[in-house]
């Protein structure tokens, strides 16, 4: 089975994290700086639920009271402003808004602005250290929608974005893939089956028992249940100390089965930052590919037309 993806995955973003100065205090944060040209292999739909609610720049801060994003959409919970005001029915209308066309795009994932009462998913203040009533309005339909969801500051992190990228790549591909029988779904996991493991092992042995014991090799509902179970592990992220442990395992992987040599792949316990390691994995990426190998770390190839 192929394991590439041409096709640019489609993004939505918070507005003011594409450099849109849509934000309360009329300031906005080109995150994707830090791509640099890799960002031109995506394309962007970038969203305000708050400007599109009428909301003008600069305006009143807000907040969710009486509930999370969740209570808001069940009528329990309302958005007022600095002054008082409730302004939950001009929020619905905006955020439907931006739903409704991140829907009509087609988007492959969603990058929000943590803190943010509308977008946010773990935090709905950048006051102090409080998390507010999370997830915000947008954030709690994006969760319902099962999308997969980036924090826009993880865009910083060489590594973090790495691992996110390599996640969302494998995630589009599989999301995309109409699985017909067992063996095609034995294609899949062989390719995706070590990075599942490496994000959460639990979950991938759940999901290789699944199929292992599968009686009926063409029953799409059972398909359909257990593709959604690996894109919920593919959404999950990983951490710096699983990530230098799997590189070296599949990096000896690939030195030992296709001859792979490359330069200054440290082992696991040697001390280096995120950014050391970023460039090794990279390096190993390069190689693997110039020569048509998986790499099982990020085992899918992305390679989108520019």
């Amino acid at each position: 089975m192929e394991n590439t993806l041409n096709e640019k995955i489609k993004i939505g973003i918070s507005a003011c994290m594409y450099g849109a100065k849509v934000r309360y205090n009329s300031k906005g944060f080109n995150i994707l700086g830090y791509l640099k040209r890799e960002k031109n292999d995506f394309l962007w739909t970038p969203i305000c639920p708050e400007v599109m609610s009428g909301l003008s720049v600069p305006r009143s801060t807000i907040r969710l009271i009486g509930g999370n994003g969740f209570d808001f959409w069940e009528g329990g919970a309302q958005v007022k402003n600095r002054l008082g005001k409730n302004v939950s029915g001009m929020l619905k209308a905006g955020t439907l808004s931006c739903f409704e066309t991140l829907k009509r795009v087609d988007v492959d994932a969603y990058i929000f602005m943590e803190g943010s009462p509308t977008c946010g998913i773990y935090r709905t203040t950048l006051k102090n250290e409080r998390f507010g009533k999370p997830p915000g309005i947008l954030g709690a339909l994006l969760l319902k929608e099962q999308m997969f969801l980036i924090p826009a500051l993880d865009l910083q992190s060489p590594l973090k974005w790495w691992d996110w990228k390599r996640r969302l790549v494998a995630f589009t591909w599989f999301k995309k893939k109409d699985l017909n029988t067992l063996c095609e779904f034995f294609e899949c996991w062989d390719i995706l089956k070590i990075l599942c493991q490496e994000i959460d092992e639990e979950s991938a042995e759940n999901v290789n028992n699944s199929l292992k014991n599968f009686s009926n090799k063409t029953d799409p509902k059972k398909f359909k249940e257990i593709q959604i179970e690996i894109l919920n592990i593919l959404r999950k992220p990983s951490d710096p100390k699983k990530i230098k442990k799997w590189l070296w395992k599949n990096y000896n992987h690939l030195k030992k089965v296709h001859g792979i040599e490359v330069s200054r792949i440290r082992h696991p316990e040697y001390l280096r930052g995120v950014t050391h390691v970023a460039e090794e994995i990279l390096r190993v990426e390069l190689e693997a590919r110039k020569i048509k190998k998986c790499f099982r770390s990020s085992p899918i190839d992305y390679a989108p037309g520019r």
